[in-house]
C-alpha cells in the first residue's frame, strides 16, 4: 500500500512539473510578443519628445537667451536615452 501511494505520488509530481514548464513557456512567448510593438511606442514617444524639445529649443534660441545650448543638449540626450534604451532593452530580453 505505501508503495503504491508512493508510486502515484511520484507520477504526480512529473506530470506537474510539465504542465509548469509549458506554463512558463506560454507565458515567455506572450511576453516577447510585446515586445515589437513596445519598442514602436518607445520610438514614437521619442519623436514627439524630439519635436516638442526642438520648439522649446527655437523658442529660447529666438528669444535670445542664453540658455539654449544646454536645453538643446538635455533635450537631445533625453532623445538618444528613449532611443538607446529601447534598442537595449529588445535586445537584451529577445
Amino acid at each position: 500500500m505505501v508503495l503504491f501511494v508512493l508510486l502515484v505520488f511520484y507520477q504526480t509530481k512529473l506530470f506537474a512539473q510539465g504542465n509548469g514548464i509549458a506554463g512558463i513557456n506560454e507565458a515567455t512567448q506572450m511576453i516577447t510578443s510585446y515586445f515589437d510593438p513596445a519598442t514602436k511606442l518607445i520610438y514614437a514617444i521619442g519623436a514627439v519628445v524630439g519635436l516638442i524639445g526642438g520648439v522649446k529649443v527655437y523658442n529660447k534660441f529666438t528669444s535670445g537667451d542664453p540658455d539654449t545650448s544646454k536645453t538643446a543638449a538635455s533635450w537631445f540626450g533625453a532623445c538618444i536615452f528613449l532611443i538607446v534604451s529601447a534598442s537595449i532593452l529588445r535586445s537584451f530580453f529577445l
